[in-house]
């Protein structure tokens, strides 16, 4: 028998010891970093609907591509939207310095343009296509609304250029997307896909418990109602400093009543034709200012009672959990409703022109007879009956609530599909 002497065994033992230390190192090396997304989103944190897109798209990789990374460049995530966003997402990571976004530009595979009013982040965008590396646009919204009229036609040039030069190019309503064919976009990859928001599902149970409590309102025993004024007034919040803009006012002023008396008067009858209690809820910040005039304040003397009108504003995962718990949102808003469709709640939309044309989305998913548009005689008549028949028929609203859902479900699929596609190839 052959004998190794000490002094060449502790050789050989050292050699084949560094040999399977190397081993993890090389499977490293030989492995691919997860593919990362740069996620140019969040807009702004006075309304719970531009909060949602963000946690919605998030969501929705989450789910189709849990393998890739995604970094977030925000316009603003202050006012508690951070950590809101952080409780869901833990991994996110948020850029919030011209350093970290440089960084993300030069490391990141692919940016993708989340959902919105319009391509808000054409600047950003502009700065990766010199990347040579790809982009996509997921529903948007376009033109929007750059002057006093909405869907006037005015556009940025630029938006064109960079719709013809992305992977793939998704409107979140049909009318964008023939408005932009029309006038000369050609991505190769183009459609309609519902609003990332669709996609939410950030909680907070226990503030929406402690509020529902506080003013005895009983899960399925209560509707939800959202006002508006064809302009947002953004001057009525001091952090945004911006000075009133008269004719933008004026119009409001003229309008007030004529857009939000269809709402009150659904609200009346829901009141006296049910035992449903209605609370009055903001979308937006200067919408509490704006239920309690428009909306609480002129109600007769009977129905107030089972009326309660929300005299703070909330963040979107305190609205999720109450819509939830509600049996349904009726109002002049579209984000309150993309959030109760998701959850199976039923939700009117009540529209008009200077909302730009997102709320024909509610027709592209199939739920055109609870889309009406204030500047319809036709269809302000039918307002009353139609919220009546949503609320009084539960059963069936919630079989036409599956029917969207199934396929909002659909589009999202289909177009993270094509995200993974974009991002692999």
């Amino acid at each position: 028998m052959n004998h190794i002497s000490r002094k060449d065994f502790l050789k050989h033992s050292l050699v084949f010891a560094g040999y399977l230390a190397a081993i993890p190192a090389l499977a490293s090396c030989s492995s691919k970093r997860n593919r990362t997304i740069l996620l140019r989103s969040s807009w702004q944190v006075e309304n719970i609907g531009d909060i949602a897109h963000t946690p919605g798209v998030l969501a929705l990789i989450e789910k189709y591509l849990p393998h890739v990374d995604v970094r977030l460049w925000p316009s603003d995530v202050k006012a508690g939207v951070e950590e809101m966003l952080m409780a869901r997402f833990p991994k996110l990571k948020i850029l919030k310095s011209e350093e970290e976004q440089q960084k993300a530009l030069s490391e990141c595979d692919f940016f993708l343009h989340g959902s919105g009013p319009s391509l808000l982040g054409r600047n950003e965008m502009l700065r990766w296509r010199d990347t040579g590396k790809p982009y996509g646009i997921y529903g948007i919204t376009f033109p929007g609304n750059y002057g006093f009229q909405a869907q006037d036609g005015t556009y940025k040039p630029v938006d064109m250029e960079l719709f013809n030069g992305a992977a793939f190019t998704y409107f979140r309503d049909s009318v964008s997307l023939e408005f932009a064919k029309r006038h000369g976009a050609k991505c190769p990859i183009m459609g309609f896909c519902p609003d990332g928001a669709f996609a939410v599902d950030v909680r907070n149970d226990k503030a929406a418990d402690l509020f529902l409590k506080e003013h005895k309102l009983e899960t399925g025993k209560f509707v939800c109602v959202i006002p508006q004024l064809r302009f947002s007034p953004w001057w009525e919040i001091p952090s945004k400093q911006l000075p009133v803009n008269q004719e933008k006012h004026a119009w409001n002023e003229k309008m007030k009543e004529h857009d939000n008396l269809p709402i009150r008067n659904a609200i009346i009858e829901v009141v006296r034709q049910t035992d449903l209690k209605v609370l009055l809820v903001p979308e937006n910040e200067t919408q509490i200012r704006i239920g309690k005039e428009m909306l609480y304040d002129p109600l007769p003397e009977d129905v107030k009672p089972r009326v309660i009108w929300r005299d703070k504003y909330w963040l979107t995962d305190e609205a999720v959990s109450t819509y939830a718990r509600s049996a349904g949102l009726f109002g002049i808003e579209m984000h309150s409703p993309i959030m109760c469709i998701a959850l199976g709640v039923p939700a009117i939309v009540c529209r008009f022109t200077e909302q730009t044309s997102k709320g024909y989305m509610w027709q592209d998913i199939g739920l055109k007879e609870w889309l009406f548009d204030l500047d319809t005689k036709e269809d302000v008549e039918r307002i009353v009956p139609t919220v009546l028949e949503m609320v009084k028929n539960p059963a069936a609203s919630k079989e036409k609530v599956k029917k969207a859902q199934k396929l909002v479900t659909q589009y999202q699929r289909d177009t993270m599909k094509i995200l993974e596609e974009s991002l692999n190839g």
